[in-house]
């Protein structure tokens, strides 16, 4: 099993110029916990006591909810109407789905499905019950399902609650409790309205549960996938002093995230725990310290507009209003406590991310360099192909090109040309890796370009 054992640093600035700010979207909702988008332009917010309402891209919500299951929703707490998810093929099958607390105070995965006649409303009668788990606590529920790039679910579950779990529910491969779930819901079998996937690490061991997928977490409130690396990025929430990040690539099955052993990077119960050795610990942490409480985790940022913060994952802290960003090595940055008690973010149909204040706005995350806008720039800079594999052309119109640098999203130059005075360049990149770098482009006159340039 692979052992990280990494600190990371946590500087508060910018770095290369990176900036996070907010600027608020819409406001008037009722306790949001979640925002999704169902592959189009809608963004559904999801209320905690059990609604789910529909927030358009021009910043207007619908008068009607889209869902409405309040009268079987126990909200209150850490419970409610905690997670939704679109199927990959919703737009052909209308199916959805839906992490709440049920009236007994348990967990209860269900799909729904869209009214056939209207696609701005679902049907709430079309409740398919998946999965129940018993919660012997009302807190450490988890609450995010997110469909993984495989085409199956996963579910994030909580310890059971309490405090430094009791039960043991984090390292016991008997209990879903404090683990990392993930089920085929589009091919149901033993008796269940949804199925196990055969690469599940579980699969035929007695001693484990089959829909476990990794184990040793402790409230994995929210986690989401890359949309480009198809990586797992999880937030999971600390205990006394530390709020921890996780990442790894979505095809690492059995891993074991080291709660109760481990709080973050440091030792909380190691009684009975297995060696370090075979426990996966944190990218990243940061500390209780200046009222810090509880991670909310976010996304890997992969929109089209800001350069600065491309490929960094967004996380936030409920007490602070802190907002934060880590990138693909871990190194975290601060940059700032907002006003807000920020309970989830959410990512629109062109990558573009946003995030739910518990007090019912909703902001738009905003970097610091804006990509150049290609319709304005498309008479003045060609850079041609793009996406490249051996060379890349750039040349502008009736200017000369003065400097081209080519950054990788963790902020490094790896290409470099300065005093030109040519309208016209060929760069060789055979040399550089597949993936996404910015470019940065000035003339002799002044002006200024950021590209983004996919090599494949």
């Amino acid at each position: 099993m692979k052992f990280l054992f990494f600190l990371s640093l946590f500087i508060t600035g910018s770095l290369l110029s990176q900036e996070v700010d907010i600027a608020l979207f819409a406001s008037g909702f009722d306790n949001p916990v979640d925002i999704q988008n169902a592959g189009d332009d809608r963004l559904f917010v999801v209320e905690q006591d059990g609604r789910i309402k529909i927030l358009n891209s021009d910043g207007s919500t619908n008068a009607n909810n889209f869902l409405d299951i309040n009268s079987i929703v126990s909200s209150g707490g850490e419970r409610g109407l905690l997670g939704l998810a679109f199927h990959p093929d919703y737009a052909s099958n209308g199916y959805f789905f839906v992490n709440y607390t049920d009236n007994s105070g348990d967990t209860q995965i269900s799909r729904f499905s869209v009214d056939a006649g209207d696609p701005d409303i679902a049907d709430p009668g079309s409740e398919l019950q998946l999965l129940n788990i018993l919660q012997p606590y009302t807190n450490h529920n988890g609450g995010c399902i997110q469909f993984g790039p495989d085409g199956y679910l996963y579910i994030g579950m909580g310890d059971g609650g309490s405090g430094g779990d009791p039960d043991d529910n984090g390292q016991n491969l008997m209990e879903l409790l404090g683990k990392m779930l993930r089920i085929d819901v589009d091919n149901p079998g033993g008796g269940n309205n949804y199925g196990i996937p055969a690469d599940n690490p579980y699969v035929g061991n007695p001693d484990a549960l089959d829909e476990i997928w990794a184990s040793g977490v402790r409230n994995p409130w929210r986690f989401s996938f890359d949309s480009q690396t198809n990586d797992i990025w999880i937030a999971d929430v600390g205990q006394n002093s530390l709020e921890e990040i996780n990442h790894e690539m979505s095809t690492s099955a059995g891993l074991n995230y080291g709660w109760r052993c481990y709080e973050g990077n440091s030792p909380y119960n190691t009684s009975g725990c297995p060696d370090p050795s075979e426990l996966t610990f944190p990218v990243a942490q940061y500390s209780h310290s200046g009222g810090n409480c509880s991670i909310t985790g976010g996304y890997v940022y992969r929109g089209t507009v800001y350069s600065d913060i491309q490929g960094l994952f967004l996380f936030a802290d409920l007490c602070t209003g802190m907002i934060g960003t880590v990138d693909q090595n871990g190194a975290m940055i601060d940059h700032g406590n907002f006003a807000g008690t920020w309970t989830s973010f959410g990512e629109d149909v062109d990558g573009e991310l946003y995030i739910a204040d518990h007090g019912g706005s909703i902001y738009k995350i905003e970097g610091g360099v804006i990509l150049g806008n290609p319709d304005a720039e498309k008479d003045l800079l060609a850079m041609i192909p793009n996406p490249a594999s051996d060379s890349l052309y750039i040349s502008l119109k009736n200017q000369n090109l003065k400097t081209i640098s080519i950054i990788d999203l963790k902020g490094s130059e790896v290409f470099t040309a300065s005093n030109m005075n040519v309208s016209e360049k060929m760069i060789p990149i055979n040399n550089l890796s597949k993936g996404v770098y910015m470019v940065k482009i000035t003339s002799d006159s002044g002006s200024s370009f950021v590209k983004k340039l996919v090599i494949k």
